[in-house]
């Protein structure tokens, strides 16, 4: 029998993240998608970047300051955000975090 579909409870595959740092671990990839879930420690941050391919950022808890293509949003718990190829981004975790990225590949 052969596996059509995956069942994680992405709150708990990532272990407690220590002071001052920033744990992540893909959790999904094929030819269409990787799913990439991150923890991150108060004050911790990703500068600002871009990426290749169209990504869904989701947070699962905590409180965080996303900034896109220079806007500034305060987003939490629930916060769903969905941007192009090449958009300048950042994060930084005002309090301990866990995000979900998922990269979408184009076919």
């Amino acid at each position: 029998m052969s596996v059509k579909y995956l069942h994680q409870n992405l709150l708990s595959d990532l272990p407690e993240v220590e002071a001052d740092t920033i744990v992540s671990r893909t959790i999904y990839n094929d030819d269409q998608m990787k799913a990439v879930l991150f923890r991150f420690a108060p004050g911790q941050e990703l500068s600002e970047h871009t990426a290749s391919m169209p990504a869904v950022i989701h947070i699962l808890r905590g409180e965080a300051r996303l900034t896109l293509d220079g806007d500034t949003l305060e987003v939490g718990e629930g916060a769903w955000v969905h941007m192009p190829a090449q958009l300048p981004h950042s994060l930084y975790a005002k309090a301990p975090v866990v995000m979900l990225l998922s990269l979408l590949k184009t076919v």
